[in-house]
């Protein structure tokens, strides 16, 4: 969950500091996280090209991360991932709804109480760069849903496949999906922007290497608190990188993020056996 934001964080100074469509760091993502992950390949492996619930699972990942790199550009990183964090509510109620994973009243008031951690922090900025539902935020609103619908595909075919599949298939299917638009904006490759690329692939692709290992092991509707830890993250990476200060309504916010997902944990490690 510290992975991800970072990855971002990479994309962001690609596309604010040197001018770089976020198609092509979308594309570069999926392209080199492909290439990372190639190690991982088996034999059996390509089978999964017949399977269509790996090509959506894998659009619905192309989709949150060509959106929430639009959004970036609009957007500073922490506000991005305030907005973004619509997508554990609604994983939390796919998971529900379409998987009919149980869940329990109090872990509904969990994230109910995450959820409004991220109003506090989102709450600064609404008045930014216009309302909530304009510019950046529409962007990470937008990539906010196809994740929340990605995650739930990932508790729905964690066992259709190894990890390793599942992430080699979503960055390779990513990258055949966006190569037509990356190659059409490739930019000049200069020492420092191939050292963003890398650290915005290679970041990204770990990171969802360990979610995807995480999806094995519990429900969605037991994890989406622990989503909320990429605000956390986001906005300590905008504080050091981008000199994006909280204010006392942030940190309060983000203490009850911190405060939902470890009474979540605490819960889950509680589960008889």
């Amino acid at each position: 969950m510290s992975l991800i934001p970072a990855g971002d964080a990479a994309g962001k100074l690609m596309t604010q500091d040197h001018g770089l469509s976020p198609i092509f760091v979308a594309w570069s993502r999926f392209a080199l996280g492909a290439l990372l992950a190639l190690p991982l390949v088996r034999a059996d492996t390509f089978r999964l090209l017949a399977d269509w619930r790996i090509w959506l699972r894998a659009l619905l990942l192309v989709g949150g991360i060509t959106s929430i790199q639009f959004a970036l550009v609009r957007a500073p990183l922490a506000d991005v991932f305030a907005a973004f964090f619509i997508g554990p509510i609604f994983s939390f109620a796919l998971s529900a709804l379409l998987l009919r994973e149980p869940v329990t009243r109090v872990r509904t008031v969990l994230m109910v109480l995450g959820f409004f951690g991220v109003l506090l922090v989102v709450r600064p900025s609404l008045g930014g760069d216009g309302p909530l539902l304009s510019s950046g935020r529409s962007f990470a609103l937008m990539a906010g849903l196809f994740y929340g619908a990605f995650l739930t595909a990932s508790r729905w075919l964690a066992t259709a496949a190894r990890p390793a599949d599942l992430l080699f298939t979503q960055l390779f299917f990513g990258a055949i999906a966006l190569t037509p638009f990356g190659l059409a904006v490739l930019p000049d490759m200069t020492a420092s922007v191939a050292g963003l690329t890398f650290v915005s692939a290679s970041f990204s692709a770990l990171g969802n290497l360990l979610l995807i290992y995480a999806y094995t092991r519990a429900n969605a509707s037991e994890l989406a608190p622990y989503v909320y830890f990429q605000l956390a993250s986001a906005v300590a990476l905008g504080w050091v990188i981008f000199a994006d200060l909280p204010d006392a309504l942030t940190w309060a916010g983000l203490a009850l993020i911190i405060a939902a997902g470890l009474a979540s944990a605490m819960l889950a490690s509680r589960k008889p056996a």
